[in-house]
């Protein structure tokens, strides 16, 4: 028999929500905490969709959440995996300056990372590049040592056994269609039933937004998605990339641009593009829902942003529907591709948080409110820094909910 009264609940079963589960339950293990995923298992969205790297945090601004808990959630996932037998690799990464206007980019990347706290960043020339990259073609390039690859599918489903051995309790198929605010508890409808609960986590990931419209908050932002598509190199033409071959990218977007990955498994990746989706869940050109595609066309932001960046977006749209165009892309950091290397690979779908004035929300953003936290914005690297993030949504519920 399933209770129906617990301290507090989670909504969502991706890896930021199992993670803020497995904190709770380790930091509080009497505490009775109850975790909804609407999905027939964990990890199913973004978290099963990702490129499966473990970040090192060179990317992000020096004192932001993001550079924080990215750093030191790298060197925490490192630790998991290695504690728990979970296949990774810490395999470095290089990133390449094709162009004269990049030079100073991959400075100030070089200044960032290691005003972050990374250790052993080194720019290097065209020819040892070729020696770490045989393939590979740049100026320069900046080698990252501590980026890794891991499969953060297998991450999420530990971190949802241990949550279950320390008491608490996991629903998958469990949809939430009901919030509801009392004097005393919180009222969570779904799919499976009614529960109550002291407190309440919002970790709903590209739902985050309207679950905390569902609880009478305003969030102040709208998740607005965003399509990766990948095309994976044939295993006869693996061996062109050794590891992992990014460029440096745009500092106006959040998105790193086209790259080089190479899985757990041994398969490259090349991509992703980014293009706006017209569903939530749309990993495929033709996934379709009015109501997603509805509410995204009606709000502001999106306009105002799309005002801003309308070239870059057409340029993206372009290469999502023109393999050619795509592979160009691709060619600037290794060459030798050609269309025949490539074969369509998997895609997976950003929830990226946009305000009213169409600025995208850049850092992690936890938002309390009156026994809720709502956690709205936690793009890449969230899979990386997912331990050090439940700890850190966790130390703000403990303060807000007054937990002991």
């Amino acid at each position: 028999m399933i209770e129906t009264r617990y301290k507090v609940v989670i909504v969502g079963g991706g890896i930021v929500g199992l993670a803020v589960g497995l904190e709770i339950t380790r930091r509080f293990p009497r505490l009775r905490l109850l975790l909804l995923e609407k999905e027939g298992g964990v990890g199913r969205h973004q978290s099963g969709h990702n490129s499966g790297v473990i970040h090192s945090g060179v990317y992000y601004k020096p004192g932001s959440l993001k550079a924080k808990l990215c750093v030191s959630g790298a060197a925490a996932m490192v630790e998991f995996c290695r504690e728990h037998g979970i296949p990774h690799q810490v395999c470095g990464k290089v990133i390449v300056a094709t162009h004269e206007d990049e030079l100073p980019r991959l400075d100030e990347l070089r200044r960032r990372g290691e005003a972050n706290g990374l250790t052993g960043l080194r720019p290097i020339g065209a020819d040892e590049l070729h020696d770490l990259e045989p393939h590979a073609s740049g100026l320069r390039a900046l080698v990252v040592p501590s980026t890794g690859i891991t499969d953060y599918a297998e991450v999420c489903r530990k971190y949802a056994e241990m949550i279950s051995a320390h008491g608490g309790t996991i629903l998958t198929s469990t949809a939430v269609i009901g919030i509801e605010r009392r004097a005393d508890e919180i009222r969570v409808e779904s799919s499976c039933g009614a529960f109550s609960a002291a407190s309440l986590i919002n970790c709903a990931g590209l739902f985050s937004d309207r679950i905390a419209r569902m609880a009478g908050d305003d969030p102040q932002v709208m998740i607005v998605p965003f399509r990766g598509e990948y095309y994976e190199l044939i295993p006869e033409r693996s061996s062109l990339v050794r590891g992992l071959i990014y460029p440096v990218p745009d500092p106006r977007f959040p998105f790193l641009g086209v790259h080089f990955t190479r899985r757990i498994s041994g398969s490259v990746d090349a991509g992703p593009n980014a293009v706006f989706a017209f569903r939530r869940e749309g990993y495929r050109r033709t996934d379709f829902n009015l109501r997603d595609l509805a509410s995204s066309l009606a709000f502001p932001g999106l306009w105002r942003m799309a005002s801003k960046h309308w070239r870059s977006g057409l340029d993206e749209f372009h290469r999502s529907f023109s393999k050619p165009v795509f592979v160009r892309a691709l060619r600037r950091l290794v060459p030798e591709v050609r269309d025949v290397d490539l074969v369509p690979g998997n895609s997976g779908v950003r929830a990226q948080a946009l305000t009213p004035d169409g600025v995208m929300v850049d850092d992690f953003q936890f938002v309390p409110s009156n026994k809720m936290l709502h956690v709205l914005n936690v793009p890449s690297p969230a899979a990386t820094a997912s331990i050090m993030i439940g700890r850190e949504i966790t130390d703000v519920a403990e303060k807000n909910f007054g937990w002991k």
